[in-house]
């Protein structure tokens, strides 16, 4: 079955380009399953030429899971879409208009071009994420990509002992003020108690492990505050190396989904002052805490 989504890998362990397929067409079973089980080999899948509008999109998502609400639950923005399943990642304000230098909207969306894993600030982080490109800049805006399963298979045999059980607390709050970014209200920090993730977890349905690493990290259970970000801080640094990188350079209308249970990603710059660029998000939810995962 995968073999008839004519699949292309784009990396040695990690991303892989599907072609012949229109993804505004309802997806079957039996493809939805055999996305599933490309998904569990190659991570990140680039759908190239979908030109959906937002309910394909969500409808298309939909198939592999519950869709999570696009608030994160911390920050109130005025919407620009209408649909309460997309995130906005975009420049853009709620007229259209490309963002002023100092908004905060925009200042609170730089922390995407850190590393990290979606939602995992959430009790029961992400599962996929379907991100779809409406309007891209002519340079820059890349996404990069980590496989944080060849990461874990790569790590010294030391280290991995060392890690292995430990749990760490993760806020959006952590991801913003890392860049310095405080302005948040008395309401949004109270949203934003931290959660605790394992450190490293298993995947539900390959069984392999995988370092579970964000920007939305600020704490490891029972460490010291400056230990605990010293040795992210070294794990995310050894996990992004140049091998375990795939990087997404976009042409409109693709559709990339990636597994966050298996990856970390972050975007890259651009010119967000001299070009709009419209990107919709869709992120399915996990299905448990990684604290219910198994060992």
């Amino acid at each position: 079955m995968v073999d008839q989504l004519q699949i292309t890998p784009l990396h040695p362990t990690i991303g892989a380009r599907v072609y012949g397929l229109d993804l505004c067409r309802p997806v079957s079973d039996a493809l939805r399953d055999a996305i599933d089980a490309a998904m569990d080999r190659h991570a990140v899948l680039v759908f190239p030429e979908q030109e959906l509008d937002d309910e394909q999109q969500v409808a298309f998502a939909s198939r592999f899971g519950p869709i999570e609400d696009a608030a994160s639950g911390v920050k109130d923005r005025n919407p620009r879409l209408a649909n309460r399943q997309i995130n906005d990642i975009s420049n853009l304000a709620a007229d259209g208009a490309i963002m002023a230098a100092d908004d905060r909207s925009r200042m609170y969306s730089l922390a995407n071009l850190l590393w990290h894993s979606d939602s995992s600030f959430k009790a029961v982080p992400a599962k996929y994420s379907l991100l779809h490109a409406r309007l891209i800049p002519p340079e820059g805006g890349e996404t990069e990509f980590a496989d944080m399963r060849a990461a874990w298979d790569a790590l010294p045999q030391k280290l991995q002992r060392k890690v292995r059980d430990l749990v760490s607390d993760h806020s959006i709050i952590f991801s913003r003020t890392r860049l310095g970014f405080e302005a948040f209200s008395a309401q949004e920090l109270q949203r934003a108690e931290p959660v605790s993730q394992r450190l490293v977890r298993r995947h539900a349905s390959t069984g392999r492990l995988s370092l579970f690493l964000s920007a939305h990290i600020g704490r490891i259970q029972g460490w010291q505050t400056p230990e605990a970000l010293l040795l992210i801080s070294d794990l995310t640094e050894f996990s992004t190396q140049r091998q375990f990188v795939y990087q997404h350079v976009w042409s409109r209308h693709d559709l990339v989904i990636w597994d966050n249970r298996a990856t970390m990603h972050r975007g890259r710059p651009f010119d967000t002052q001299a070009y709009p660029r419209d990107m919709r998000r869709v992120t399915v939810r996990g299905e448990a805490s990684t604290l219910s995962e198994s060992a």
